[in-house]
């Protein structure tokens, strides 16, 4: 009786071994697009997408931190031109409020509309479901120009002991 039962269990076993198999390499990285994110002295970070030369746009989780509960956020409209540095919304707080300053150059392609009814995603995830704006970048060139994550952290790491920022 016991050969019986261990004849039944094998087919099944080696039908999960058979489609848990790892897929090639190739195929495993034919999606994965690289992103990379930059920052600005402002606390603004960009995450281009090389593909598409469209920069996802938000402020900085120690952004957010210094703010506070976000109640409020203005977001340019849809279509419009931006220069880098020129102001393109404003962030308000429990705290205070603080500009957003286009970290490139381009077209705004989107906005996230979902902040103008939660703004706290902002608070809750502003690197991720908490970005700003899409912008198409005219100068790819501003982008690269940016800090990248060490410098950034070290820009940060200045400013919490009073440097500039």
């Amino acid at each position: 009786m016991f050969s019986v039962a261990r004849a039944l269990v094998r087919p099944a076993t080696s039908a999960l071994r058979s489609s848990s198999r790892v897929q090639p390499a190739a195929l495993r990285f034919s999606a994965v697009r690289f992103l990379t994110t930059r920052y600005t002295v402002d606390h603004e970070w960009v995450q281009l997408d090389p593909a598409t030369n469209i920069g996802t746009v938000g402020i900085t989780d120690y952004a957010q931190k210094a703010l506070g509960d976000v109640v409020f956020v203005e977001l340019p409209e849809a279509g419009s031109e931006v220069a880098q540095g020129d102001p393109i919304g404003a962030v308000e707080s429990v705290k205070a409020a603080s500009d957003i300053f286009a970290p490139v150059s381009g077209i705004v392609e989107e906005i996230n509309e979902t902040l103008s009814e939660s703004p706290s995603l902002l608070n809750k995830s502003p690197q991720k479901d908490g970005w700003l704006a899409k912008i198409q970048l005219s100068s790819p060139a501003e982008f690269e120009a940016l800090l990248s994550d060490e410098a950034y952290k070290a820009h940060c790491e200045g400013s919490e002991d009073g440097g500039e920022h």
